[in-house]
């Protein structure tokens, strides 16, 4: 059994930056592929980042390119996404997920284990 917890989120202005880190416990994380998700007020939940098992690979969507990091640090069973220039577009309820199956991938559906969430509240 594996289980998540985010921190980091808060509130923060226009430009700012936060770091997101899911803290998990388990010995499948280390070869899990680890995603980032957000759900912003009214909307369906969203992909946001992923990162292979050694993070070997990562993927964003096309709207965090250039302004997102994704990280993991194995040894500490910890996940991390370093979110610079952020935006009020970027306000939403962050979810970390793992896949056990270690698939690429940026369906919800494929991910079986979520933490709770952490809040990000963006000013203007």
């Amino acid at each position: 059994q594996v289980q998540l917890v985010e921190s980091g989120g808060g509130l923060v202005q226009a430009g700012g930056s936060l770091r997101l880190s899911c803290a998990a416990s388990g010995r499948a994380f280390a070869t899990s592929t680890v995603g980032w998700f957000r759900q912003r007020p009214g909307k369906e939940r969203e992909f946001v980042s992923y990162i292979t098992l050694f993070g070997g690979n990562t993927y964003y969507t096309d709207s965090v390119k250039g302004r997102f990091t994704i990280s993991r640090d194995n040894a500490k069973n910890t996940a991390y996404l370093q979110m610079n220039s952020l935006k009020p577009e970027d306000t939403a309820l962050y979810y970390c997920a793992i896949d056990t199956r270690a698939f690429s991938g940026t369906n919800p559906r494929q991910y079986n284990y979520w933490g709770p969430g952490t809040q990000v509240t963006v000013s203007s």
